[in-house]
Parts: C-alpha cells; sequence; structure tokens
C-alpha cells in the first residue's frame, strides 16, 4: 500500500471527505483547487514538487492551509516549506494525532 493510500484510508476513518492525485499537475488539472479545505502534499512528487504545488496553490487561493510532508527530514526542505506559507511541515513516519491537530487548526 502506497502512502497516499494509508494517508487516505487514515484521514477518512477521521471522518474527512479525501480526494487523491498522483501528481500536483493532476490535482492542478482537475479544478478541484476551489472546493478544497486543507491540501496535503508530499515534497517529493514526482514533476512539481510540493513546494512548487503550494506556491501555485497560494497564487490562487491564499486561504487554503497546505501541509507538507516528506521522508527527508533536511533542514533546507523543512525550512523552505515553511518559508513558502506551510501551515505544517512534517516528516514520515506521520502522527496521525498531530496530522489532525494541524488539520483542525483554524
Amino acid at each position: 500500500m502506497s502512502f497516499r493510500e494509508s494517508l487516505e484510508g487514515l484521514l477518512q476513518a477521521g471522518g474527512h471527505d479525501v480526494l487523491t492525485y498522483r501528481t500536483a499537475e493532476e490535482f492542478l488539472d482537475s479544478g478541484c483547487l476551489r472546493d478544497i479545505d486543507c491540501l496535503i502534499t508530499d515534497f517529493g512528487l514526482p514533476g512539481m514538487n510540493g513546494i512548487e504545488l503550494l506556491r501555485a496553490v497560494h497564487a490562487e487561493r491564499a486561504d487554503v492551509p497546505v501541509i507538507v510532508v516528506t521522508a527527508r527530514p533536511e533542514p533546507e526542505i523543512l525550512s523552505r516549506a515553511r518559508a513558502a506559507g506551510a501551515r505544517e511541515v512534517f516528516t514520515k513516519p506521520i502522527e496521525s494525532s498531530a496530522l489532525f491537530k494541524a488539520i483542525a487548526t483554524p
């Protein structure tokens, strides 16, 4: 099972409606940006990375909280995500209670 599938199951079990996409470009082309309440993205996406996606999302909807997840806990990646406006940055594996808290933060 992929990380994306595991995360989808966790969020659905927590009562959230979830849409998943394999790439940032697939998400942006979907037209659903106007309908989402929160975006969780992996830093290491194929094509456009998670920080580039965060910037693209905030260029259109600065109100959407973006949570970045990475398997690479390098300080440069974490600081770049925060500087770009990430609500939270998590390294894998993610503690579910911390993720749900970040999602619920107004």
